[in-house]
């Protein structure tokens, strides 16, 4: 099983979930989050004061996927989520050693 991170505009979310959905990824957890990689953030002016953004808002997706699977999640994350322009995310895959569902009891892939 791995674990699979991808960090995305916030934008692309809703084309990110169908391409999941389309290869059978059955469950993603979304998290709210903010940070900076090449984009180092810009500089935006509020009521004529200029400051400086370090940290962008991004959408955080967490799944977790039988090893058969990782490929075609990569690719289809990697798809939908491309803008072609600086700051589209990151992908970070992770071996999961154990998935336990708490209502069933189910572990292992039977849980995912």
């Amino acid at each position: 099983m791995k674990l699979i991170t991808a960090i995305v505009k916030p934008f692309k979310l809703d084309d990110v979930r169908e391409a999941l959905s389309e290869i059978g990824v059955q469950g993603i957890t979304v998290t709210d989050v903010k940070g900076f990689g090449r984009q180092k953030g810009h500089t935006e002016l509020y009521r004529g004061a200029e400051y400086v953004v370090d940290f962008l808002p991004k959408v955080k997706i967490d799944v977790a996927i039988p090893d058969d699977l990782m490929e075609r999640t990569i690719d289809a994350i990697s798809h939908s989520a491309n803008t072609g322009k600086i700051g589209d995310g990151k992908i970070f895959v992770v071996e999961l050693e154990q998935a336990i569902r708490i209502r069933t009891g189910e572990s292992g892939e039977e849980a995912l």
